[in-house]
């Protein structure tokens, strides 16, 4: 009977040429992944600053109609804009109303924003001074629209 002798100098562990042949294609794969982020950026910070000013909105609409009273959106420059919760209804910021502050830039520092007008939303739910917004950077622009039934959507 032919016995089984252990085979000497048998290495269990991987070579050189391997343990580099699996750095270069990790770091191949990790450089084309990167471009790829790169180039999808501006492309989400675009549809965040939309998602986010469409919410603004529709949050704004809604204490309209939950407080019975008239809320004004104004945008104070390319990337920010307030929102007048207007107690008395009188279209001015009184010391006693609360006014908000928002700005795009600090979550979306490439968009810029432009409007048509400050809308305005009624307690029923309804819009005057229609406005369009074009929100825009490198990867496009997106339009958000305020219709007089208080409707917001958001077009490419």
């Amino acid at each position: 009977m032919i016995e089984a002798t252990p085979i000497e100098n048998a290495s269990s562990g991987y070579s050189l040429i391997e343990l580099v042949t699996v750095l270069g294609v990790l770091a191949i794969t990790f450089l084309l992944s990167q471009s790829w982020l790169v180039t999808q950026l501006p492309k989400w910070r675009l549809n965040g600053a939309a998602r986010q000013v469409v919410s603004d909105f529709m949050a704004t609409k809604t204490q309209a109609v939950t407080q019975g009273n008239k809320h004004r959106i104004t945008f104070l420059d390319r990337h920010r804009y307030s929102i007048l919760d207007d107690d008395n209804n009188n279209g001015r910021p009184d010391p006693t109303e609360h006014v908000a502050i928002r700005d795009i830039h600090a979550d979306y520092e490439d968009v810029m924003l432009t409007t048509t007008n400050h809308p305005i939303f009624h307690p029923r739910g309804t819009a005057s001074n229609l406005a369009t917004v074009t929100l825009s950077n490198s990867a496009g622009t997106k339009v958000i629209t305020v219709g007089i039934t208080g409707r917001v959507t958001i077009k490419s």
